[in-house]
């Protein structure tokens, strides 16, 4: 090959450049032959036709947003606590301290982001710590907090992270999710939440053997985190991230790109049941013998002692005197009781019960609770011992069938009364029965249905006479079957059997006869065979 035709072959490359789709399959096809997962390449190509399509808020846009939020940070405490107090019932103290910490968070970060802003001045982070049972909203109120202020926020485990990254997660991932989270704009990132829930879990343990990758490592790891540390944003293991900084450092979008996020800024909040501390206080405060008899503690005994939590008594729990110092904030949340279950699900904003409420209106069914049957709920709710959690638990049991049931039925009214929470199974037997007439409105509109797409799907229109339809619904009824089902397995091979006769009839239009319901291969037998003696 010569020079010119070396030539030519580049001027045909740049006129004709490789779409970057294939690229990015290719790229993908070769990492997932190396074992690794199939990803989404997030680079943005602006060449051979490839330009990204415009959207109504582009992340830069949103991001700006949220840092003039973060800028112009006015917030008091009190406002903080109403806010709170919409979704989240009791819970007064962990309320006030959580809304003073974090009014006190973004009030300094306001001062730090201000044109005079004096970088010398020290202030302590109030990280959180939450104590308390499952399901008396530790998590709900940190995730309200995070829609309330804005910023990005990072929910996690901290059971998925080990001490290095060889087992689980690196606790570093934590902050790069942030980043991820606020589409990468590092900048607001570095005003984010981060949430570690069941915190208790890694409290170093004392093993004969062997390394501890999820207790003293990852509390060591996490209190750098917490205090004020960079943390780069690709890690080693990255490969995605590894081949982004490539193709950048090709295209020379790299060079003013920050590589690293400071966690100075960042507000940790970790919480946990700490089922056992309680044992620790107790004998401290009293003196007793660790544990609380045979049948053991109450909640309610617990988040008593829990109120009493030092120091001291996190360390000998299996905390580090290092990590634990990283949350001066602590905070023990309440059991709930019964009555306060009643007003979780009349009260609060987010509550199980407007989900329901919602989920029926899916089906056109308006659903509604007397009082006396939110009673009996959320009493069966306390026995679960799971917090808000069991009123789920409750609800789905009660209403699985219901929910099941009555979108075929065409109810538009279901109102639940201490009857059907107690019997649901009679109660909705007794529902179905006394709806029939609207049972069968509504299969005589799944039949109008059946036959749209039937004739979208075939080009034949059918037509059910009154016979016709009384018998389907009669055998929809006694089978529990749905009009689809039986009317696809009765008619599914008309469509073909009306092609050889096709010619032969008039018109697409045919009349479906109580005879056809009944016994479909039959008359289309009979039919094919009439149409062809005429003949």
């Amino acid at each position: 090959m010569d020079n010119k035709e070396i030539k030519n072959n580049d001027k045909e490359e740049k006129d004709n450049p490789i779409p970057f789709d294939d690229i990015q399959k290719q790229i993908q096809d070769a990492l997932k032959n190396l074992g690794a997962n199939s990803f989404v390449i997030p680079i943005q190509a602006k060449r051979a036709g490839h330009e990204n399509k415009p959207t109504e808020e582009k992340p830069e846009d949103s991001s700006k947003k949220v840092l003039e939020i973060i800028k112009n940070f006015k917030l008091k405490p009190r406002e903080v606590k109403e806010y709170l107090d919409r979704y989240v019932v009791k819970q007064e103290e962990a309320k006030k301290v959580l809304s003073v910490s974090v009014c006190d968070h973004y009030n300094n970060v306001r001062r730090c982001m201000g044109k005079n802003a004096d970088v010398t001045l020290e202030y302590a982070k109030q990280n959180i710590l939450l104590l308390g049972p499952t399901g008396v909203g530790k998590t709900y109120l940190v995730k309200c907090l995070a829609n309330l202020i804005g910023v990005p926020f990072v929910k996690a485990d901290a059971t998925k992270y080990s001490a290095t990254g060889y087992v689980g997660s690196n606790v570093e991932d934590l902050v790069r999710d942030l980043v991820k989270i606020a589409d990468g704009n590092v900048e607001l990132a570095q005003y984010g939440i981060v949430y570690i829930d069941e915190i208790d879990k890694i409290a170093a343990s004392t093993v004969d053997s062997g390394l501890d990758v999820s207790g003293k490592g990852v509390q060591i790891n996490l209190l750098k985190l917490m205090e004020d540390s960079d943390v780069n944003l690709q890690s080693q293991t990255d490969m995605l991230g590894q081949f982004e900084s490539v193709m950048d450092a090709m295209h020379g979008k790299g060079k003013n790109k920050k590589s690293t996020i400071s966690t100075k800024n960042i507000l940790f909040i970790v919480s946990g049941a700490f089922e056992n501390l309680s044992d620790i206080i107790k004998k401290r405060v009293s003196g007793a013998q660790i544990g609380f008899g045979k049948d053991g503690a109450t909640e309610k005994e617990k988040s008593f002692y829990l109120k009493q939590s030092t120091t001291p008594d996190f360390i000998k729990f299996g905390f580090e005197p290092e990590f634990i110092g990283r949350l001066p904030v602590r905070v023990a949340c309440n059991e709930l009781s019964a009555e306060d279950l009643e007003k979780v699900m009349t009260n609060s904003e987010g509550s199980i019960l407007k989900q329901y409420v919602h989920d029926f209106e899916g089906y056109n069914i308006k659903f509604e609770v007397d009082e006396e049957s939110i009673s009996f709920i959320a009493k069966e709710a306390y026995k679960q011992q799971t917090g808000a959690r069991g009123i789920m638990t409750v609800m789905e049991e009660i209403f699985r069938n219901f929910k099941y049931e009555l979108p075929s039925v065409g109810l538009t009214n279901f109102k639940a009364n201490i009857k059907t929470v107690s019997a649901p199974e009679e109660s909705l037997k007794k529902l179905i029965s006394e709806s029939k007439d609207y049972h069968c409105e509504a299969l005589k509109k799944d039949i109008i249905k059946f036959c749209e797409q039937f004739k979208s799907e075939n080009g034949i229109v059918l037509i059910f006479n009154k016979q016709a339809e009384k018998a389907l619904i009669a055998e929809a009824l006694s089978t529990g079957k749905t009009v689809y089902t039986l009317c696809w397995a009765k008619f599914k091979d008309y469509p073909y059997g009306l092609k050889l006769i096709s010619g032969k009839i008039k018109s697409s239009t045919l009349n479906i006869t109580a005879k056809m319901v009944k016994s479909p291969e039959q008359e289309l037998s009979n039919l094919i065979s009439a149409k062809y003696k005429k003949t």
